[in-house]
């Protein structure tokens, strides 16, 4: 098929039919990360037993300086590990993403106690891919998605393929696929049963297809230097589009083309965004999450969670906010491996 729309990313992203589908709703609690309920995720510390509560507060006392912190930060082996979001009905979206996207199922699991279920997908193992992580709240068929979270980016060998196909399967297409404006880049934009965004590009050999999360920042300067410092991430790329009132950089640990990225989205004169009570965080890799606490504490960010294991599991974690309020969940790296087995 040829392709002779072309169509421009910030346009795309301002214009009116964008709009429509972005509501207000006020969110609900985490429902879980790593199979942990948010009564006991955003516990204090403290309320740990006392062991791990010395083990804590040693740790947090390495008395990290600005520099040492921006080092520790450099040399941390930290890589993007999943992306975690609510849906409606987890068999609908697993079978739309293993159909459509040419997912592959890669665990599941229900916690009826906790009355949630949640899996995960990808297109390789956890230990070496990005991947997804959906949850299910037992009763809970509709989330609000807000105007905060742009899309998810999956990186495709046919977008045609893949949007005929969403069609077929029920799903939405927002935009057909079309050059991106100034490139040949083919891409489309669709939506899953839910509601959430996907922008599918072609990329026949893409070593990473799940490709990047993108959120939507009241100011760019001030995300940048946050997740340069506090994260340790590379500024990649940056577009300003002045006559669109819109820009956006991407970050991320590595080259682009090799690794998942996280894009960042501002809208001229655009300081708060609705969240929704859809997307839940990012999980990122670490070799010591104390460490890592501290140096985001340094860099003016909120820790939702002081580090230390989870009750139960005794996986390691730290939980945090950046400059927006868009939350991160560090895990341990040894400790990650430890609940692939």
């Amino acid at each position: 098929m040829r392709l002779t729309a072309r169509i421009s990313l910030g346009g795309l992203l301002f214009s009116n039919w964008a709009q429509n589908f972005w509501g207000l709703s006020p969110a609900i609690p985490q429902s879980q990360v790593l199979g942990v309920k948010a009564s006991e995720l955003l516990r204090p510390a403290e309320s740990t037993v006392e062991t791990n509560n010395v083990r804590n507060v040693a740790a947090m006392n390495s008395n990290l300086t600005e520099d040492s912190a921006l080092q520790w930060a450099k040399k941390d082996k930290r890589k993007m590990l999943h992306v975690v979001y609510r849906v409606g009905d987890l068999d609908k979206t697993i079978k739309f993403y293993t159909e459509c996207f040419g997912m592959k199922l890669l665990r599941k699991r229900d916690i009826p106690e906790e009355r949630y279920s949640n899996a995960f997908l990808g297109y390789g193992p956890e230990d070496s891919h990005f991947t997804v992580e959906l949850t299910y709240n037992y009763g809970v068929d509709k989330y609000n998605i807000g105007n905060g979270l742009r899309h998810f980016g999956i990186r495709v060998d046919s977008v045609e393929k893949v949007v005929n196909l969403v069609k077929a399967k029920g799903g939405k297409v927002i935009k057909e696929p079309a050059l991106l404006n100034g490139s040949s880049k083919v891409i489309a934009y669709v939506e899953d049963p839910d509601g959430y965004k996907f922008e599918l590009s072609k990329e026949a050999t893409a070593p990473e297809p799940l490709h990047h999360v993108m959120l939507c920042v009241g100011n760019l300067d001030r995300s940048i230097n946050f997740y340069k410092k506090a994260f340790g991430m590379d500024l990649l790329s940056k577009q300003d589009n002045p006559e669109l009132k819109y820009a956006e950089v991407t970050l991320g640990y590595g080259a682009e083309d090799m690794n998942p990225v996280l894009k960042l989205a501002y809208n001229y004169g655009i300081s708060v965004y609705d969240k929704g009570d859809g997307y839940a965080q990012i999980a990122i890799g670490t070799d010591d999450v104390y460490k890592t606490a501290e140096a985001i504490k340094l860099f003016d960010g909120m820790i939702a969670r002081e580090p230390g294991p989870l009750p139960g599991i005794n996986t390691k974690i730290t939980v945090c906010l950046d400059p927006d309020g868009w939350k991160s969940v560090f895990v341990d790296n040894v400790d990650f491996l430890k609940e692939l087995e």
